[in-house]
């Protein structure tokens, strides 16, 4: 399992009852109607994420993920033993599935002494074998200590009709109960793939494109399948796919060219666009179609070359995410950021409270 050889350096409380425990919808809100940090290099604003048209600028762009959101979560016999509650992270190319075992029923932690060869009856028949550990044995030859596993199916339906018929979104404790699928799905999902949901875009509201559109401000997609985000402190994100079109590639040059800013949302847009860079004749990066694995880990050792703003929901200490928007938007600006929401009480994780970070001078 890859160990990161940087933490984050911003540094700021564990969330606590800081933590969204329903979507804003169930609080009284509308999606956009979640509350908007905004910081620059001029200082901290305080929004709505209504508002994010009057904080950007004609001829920037803004990039969203497609990436719908799948039930990705469900129970299971680890024979001979006990119940375990699976996540399916993602699909490999080979028909296998990554997949991560969890305590049952609450899902509160990693199993990590399964071995290579263990067995997982499913609901409605079925079966799935651990093959190996996943990407690669953390210590033990038979795989035991490794939170996620490369899981072989067998019975009767492939595991993505499996999810269909049994399974659940991925929730944690945080949440004050169990929502739909739907609540999980932003307006931009189209393409099924994600484990847990993109959840930067989940404040975008047709209305809010519109506003963006109609105040000159661009939209370009990206597809970037997410896996589970459980990581432990200091472990590297997994291998994602992705897909950045001819279109979207266009997009983002024109728009660099042109002085825009290109205002990413989410760290998985981030990641998606940055795996599609290349450098000119010139040595300029430039965003070229690209489909396929991404491995690529943005950091401050491996910074971004195309993304010049974020936009992003509020991460955990020692998170991998957290890395990134330090390097999108610096050290100093994140931290102002994350002090900026600890005074104002904003709302954690996938149902919180959103930040727009954009660092530099405007344009012009």
């Amino acid at each position: 399992m890859t160990r990161l050889s940087v933490v984050p350096s911003t540094r700021f409380a564990s969330p606590g009852d800081t933590t969204a425990p329903a979507p804003p919808e169930e609080r009284g809100l509308a999606r956009d109607g979640v509350r908007m940090l905004v910081a620059t290099d001029e200082g901290v604003a305080h929004a709505h994420f209504r508002d994010l048209a009057a904080y950007l600028t004609p001829g920037d762009l803004v990039v969203v993920n497609n990436s719908a959101t799948l039930a990705a979560e469900f129970d299971a016999v680890l024979r001979g033993r006990a119940p375990v509650v699976v996540h399916a992270a993602t699909r490999l190319d080979d028909g296998t599935w990554v997949v991560e075992l969890r305590s049952a029923p609450d899902a509160a932690r990693s199993v990590l002494d399964a071995d290579s060869g263990a067995e997982l009856d499913l609901p409605g028949g079925g079966r799935l074998t651990l093959v190996a550990p996943y990407p690669r044995p953390l210590s033990s030859p038979t795989g035991r200590g490794n939170r996620l596993w490369r899981a072989a199916v067998s019975g009767p339906r492939p595991l993505e009709q499996h999810l269909v018929r049994y399974g659940r979104p991925i929730a944690y404790g945080y949440l004050d109960r169990a929502y739909p699928l739907s609540a999980y799905q932003t307006v931009f999902a189209s393409r099924p793939g994600s484990a847990e949901m993109p959840s930067a875009a989940r404040p975008f509201t047709h209305e809010l494109v519109t506003d963006l559109v109609s105040h000159g401000i661009g939209l370009a997609v990206v597809t970037l399948h997410t896996g589970v985000s459980s990581q432990e402190a200091g472990e590297a994100p997994q291998p994602e796919w992705f897909e950045v079109s001819a279109l979207t590639a266009r997009l983002v040059n024109a728009t660099r060219a042109e002085g825009g800013r290109v205002v990413a949302v989410g760290t998985t847009v981030t990641r998606a666009l940055e795996s599609a860079v290349q450098l000119s004749p010139s040595d300029e990066p430039v965003v070229v179609p690209r489909t396929g694995w991404t491995a690529r880990v943005v950091s401050r050792d491996d910074p971004p070359r195309v993304v010049t703003g974020l936009v992003t929901g509020w991460h955990d200490p020692q998170a991998s995410h957290l890395l990134l928007v330090e390097a999108v938007a610096g050290r100093d600006l994140t931290q102002r950021a994350y002090d900026g929401a600890a005074r104002g009480g904003y709302l954690w994780h996938e149902f919180g409270d959103s930040a727009l970070l954009l660092p530099g001078p405007a344009p012009r």
